[in-house]
């Protein structure tokens, strides 16, 4: 096993190096970048393990697949029907985690996928699902960078929330930057005069800290660019803007997760936790419907699933599975925090996963 201080040292070092280079400051995102994907160093660089139900796994949270395999089951009944509507058969995933949802998608959907490409960033988390996927063969390849050309069905549970972000500070008077710097040897807030606003104007509270995903704007607009003909369905914690940035909302989202624990204080234990922001729903439809994307629908994961066949599934399961999988649904778990976002291209069909409850209009 690694020693904590065997991996925390180095990318600390390596980050403090880098806030010296820049004149005693960083944007949280660059932080935020280098905290989890510096290379070798950062969290999802790291050959630990991320993912798994429980603490004594030695992870520090679950995933939906991770949770039960009915998730995967679900949702490939709605990438069957997408296939056929885009007569393709290649399925990408981005960030593809431990690799479990490629499995159950893989099981589930069978030869109807000639292709399941995975794009991932982390070489660390690419060992890890070539181990678990190896039984699929040559069906399954990896690119660590966007293809050139996407023509099939996209996937990304979990994805957004993990691109790093801007933080914004409102003092009462005026926006600025929050970044980090350095107070002796330890990371510290410091803030900065900004250009960047929110995207919306309202009675903010003084001292109202808050994000700004610029990164998963632009990956839904490349993804636009790149795509010919397909959908891509976007499964992540979230809210839509009226939410997101409601006046009571001060404190932001950004959380950060460890041993199945969450605390708010990313710099502190850099590079052994998980750091996260929830999603803009309705900056992340605007971009790709401004890059040329048709929004699908919008909802809940727990309506999603049901839509897509969950509640037959439960019928036929154990006792156990049963119990693992209404988690996937309960609006206390999650149900109700997860949002799915659907887009399609040249093949806007009518999505069975937004068949009931689609919430597209409160966008």
């Amino acid at each position: 096993m690694v020693m904590a201080d065997s991996v925390s040292t180095p990318l600390v070092a390596s980050i403090r190096r880098d806030i010296a280079d820049a004149g005693g400051w960083i944007g949280f995102d660059r932080f935020m970048h280098l905290a989890l994907y510096a290379p070798g160093l950062g969290y999802y660089a790291r050959r630990d393990r991320q993912f798994g139900a429980l603490p004594a796994s030695g992870s520090d949270f679950v995933t939906a697949p991770e949770l039960s395999p009915l998730f995967g089951r679900a949702l490939a009944r709605q990438l069957a029907q997408a296939l056929a509507e885009s007569a393709s058969a290649e399925v990408f995933e981005f960030g593809a985690g431990s690799g479990a949802l490629g499995a159950q998608l893989l099981d589930a959907l069978g030869e109807r996928i000639e292709r399941y490409t995975i794009v991932d960033v982390s070489g660390a988390l690419r060992e890890r699902q070539r181990e678990r996927l190896a039984a699929y063969g040559a069906r399954v390849r990896w690119l660590e960078r966007w293809p050139e050309r996407l023509c099939g069905v996209v996937v990304g549970n979990e994805v957004l929330d993990a691109m790093p972000v801007h933080l914004l500070h409102w003092d009462g008077a005026r926006w600025t930057e929050r970044g980090v710097s350095l107070d002796g040897e330890r990371f510290a807030w410091a803030d900065r005069a900004t250009r960047l606003r929110p995207p919306v104007e309202c009675d903010f509270v003084p001292g109202t800290t808050l994000e700004v995903n610029a990164q998963a704007k632009a990956f839904v607009a490349t993804l636009a660019e790149r795509m010919t003909r397909g959908a891509a369905f976007f499964i992540d914690y979230g809210f839509p803007e009226g939410e997101y940035y409601h006046p009571q909302r001060s404190g932001g989202t950004l959380m950060c997760h460890r041993a199945h624990r969450a605390d708010t204080d990313p710099l502190v234990d850099v590079g052994l936790k998980d750091i996260t922001a929830h999603v803009d729903w309705s900056a992340v439809a605007l971009a790709g419907q401004d890059a040329g994307l048709d929004v699908l629908g919008y909802t809940s994961q727990a309506r999603f699933l049901m839509n897509c066949g969950l509640l037959d599934d439960l019928a036929h399961a154990g006792v156990r599975a049963k119990a693992a999988a209404q988690k996937l649904i309960q609006d206390h778990e999650m149900g109700e925090l997860f949002k799915v976002l659907g887009f399609a291209k040249a093949c806007r069909f009518d999505a069975i996963g937004f068949s009931e409850g689609d919430r597209s209009h409160r966008l």
